[in-house]
């Protein structure tokens, strides 16, 4: 996230009268949208003028969540949303590379079981079948074959048989997508609204907090037991959700025109995870 120039404090204007929020420090921007520390009736808020359509349906689902499991939403308009604001100290990827890896997965784990708690009966329209979210990984599979064809293969037959009852997804659930709201404790930000197989939802807390740690020796390996344990998972599940997700992972990145190659360093643990550790299986 980068700061943006004072002079972008204006172009909040609309929002901040809507509401009656009171701004409380310096606007920034990511890829996806603007932000803004406002008050909102007297409560510590965040302001995010959202600019990518995934952005606008993740706040619809993030309003669905009602503030279980996930920051709660205190207005909210087709292309703007306040948040309640996280004033806690802790985060999940200084504790992660602090030797508590094993605890943020847990804290994840457990922040996970509460969003697939709620009913999806009446979840909202905007929310993504997994078999939509992985189209994209069909072409380039086709052209470049190699893992990324394997790892289709693996989604499509995930996609046929998903296992048990389908929830709503969280779709990027990770270290920097889970803070901590003090006496609250720690709750869901930023969601993409998928709809699928649970298993899926975990995936992303072995491919973060960065690189670094998700790749250093033996650290796959040991976080996946730990996810398994925790979330009540069939680990070998969870392998065969990670391959496919990484290799839809290093599409879109592939189809940017940028380097998957973490994407697809993980996709080769699982792989190799999954072939029982034989680094030459097929």
């Amino acid at each position: 996230m980068t700061r943006a120039p004072p002079h972008d404090l204006a172009a909040f204007a609309p929002w901040l009268e809507r509401w009656h929020l009171v701004p409380a420090g310096a606007p920034s921007r990511t890829r996806t949208g603007r932000f803004l520390a406002v008050t909102f009736r007297g409560e510590a808020a965040l302001l995010k003028v959202v600019t990518e359509p995934e952005e606008k349906d993740g706040s619809r689902v993030l309003a669905w969540w009602e503030g279980e499991g996930a920051a709660r939403v205190l207005a909210r308009s087709d292309d703007a949303v306040v948040l309640e604001r996280a004033l806690g100290s802790g985060s999940l990827t200084t504790l992660a590379h602090r030797g508590r890896d094993a605890e943020a997965s847990t804290i994840l784990c457990r922040v996970a079981a509460t969003l697939h708690a709620k009913d999806p009966a009446d979840r909202p329209d905007s929310v993504v079948p997994l078999k939509t979210w992985f189209g994209a990984l069909w072409p380039p599979a086709r052209s470049s074959g190699g893992i990324l064809a394997h790892g289709a293969a693996v989604a499509k037959e995930l996609l046929a048989g998903q296992d048990g009852t389908a929830v709503v997804l969280h779709g990027d659930l990770h270290h920097e997508n889970v803070l901590d709201f003090g006496a609250k404790g720690w709750l869901a930000i930023d969601p993409k609204g998928l709809y699928g197989e649970r298993t899926f939802d975990y995936v992303n807390l072995l491919r973060n907090p960065d690189p670094g740690l998700a790749l250093a020796p033996g650290r796959f390996e040991s976080q996946v037991a730990v996810i398994a344990q925790e979330a009540d998972l069939d680990p070998h599940r969870l392998l065969l959700w990670t391959l496919a997700f990484a290799c839809l992972s290093a599409a879109w990145i592939l189809n940017d025109g940028d380097d998957p190659a973490h994407d697809l360093a993980v996709a080769e643990l699982a792989r190799v995870a999954l072939a029982g550790g034989r680094g030459d299986a097929p």
